[in-house]
């Protein structure tokens, strides 16, 4: 095969999780009075949490935040998120994901999570996959978020494999920035779908299947 290790972003990968990001980020917003839509939310895709947080300041016009009132925003916004991730359940693992995993597994192949959330594990738990990848790289244990290659490259050397050994799976643009920085493959799913420099295309997961095989 093409490739000997599979490294998926979560978030709208695996499950999607936007409303609750959404609902977290529109209640902060609401709270310090600034205008926040779908739009901008969108832009949020793929980036750390506190640049998530610089990004939605942008249209802040009262007494400028200090960093540490900032931390305790982002930090509130964090709580507000997790409490809605309980609604998860197996239910939000669509099937064509589950077999398209359970599929590569039986492949020999080995799969990992190159995430910026620092919720990556619970998501993980919620949709029942808690202990089914090879390795989880995620916000927790990085410097550097996407579009900085760091949380690909830790996954690739959890799995011990060479970048130019593993596929890279993102949805967002800063996603497939990260990959081609750090030298992988990728392939662009959702609003990645259009980006020229992702190696391949796909409509839905499964269509990784034939990469793989054929790198093609």
């Amino acid at each position: 095969m093409k490739y000997a290790g599979i490294i998926f972003d979560l978030d709208g990968v695996i499950c999607h999780t936007d409303l609750f990001h959404y609902k977290a980020w529109k209640s902060l917003a609401d709270k310090l009075g600034i205008y926040f839509d779908e739009e901008i939310n969108n832009r949020l895709r793929g980036v750390s949490r506190m640049e998530s947080l610089e990004i939605i300041l942008e249209r802040y016009d009262r007494e400028p935040l200090t960093e540490q009132e900032k931390i305790d925003i982002a930090e509130e916004k964090n709580e507000v998120y997790k409490s809605l991730l309980m609604q998860m359940d197996e239910g939000f693992l669509p099937e064509d994901v589950w077999l398209t995993l359970k599929t590569l597994r039986d492949k020999g192949l080995k799969l990992a999570i190159g995430s910026s959330s620092k919720n990556a594990q619970l998501i993980l738990d919620r949709i029942g996959l808690g202990n089914f990848f090879d390795a989880i790289s995620d916000g927790n244990m990085i410097l550097n978020s996407k579009p900085h290659p760091e949380v690909f490259l830790l996954a690739a050397d959890l799995i011990s494999l060479a970048p130019s050994q593993c596929l890279v799976i993102e949805d967002a643009r800063a996603g497939i920035e990260a990959a081609v920085a750090g030298g992988f493959d990728s392939a662009g799913i959702g609003d990645a779908y259009t980006d020229e420099h992702a190696t391949f295309r796909i409509n839905q997961l499964s269509d990784i299947l034939q990469i793989v095989e054929s790198g093609s």
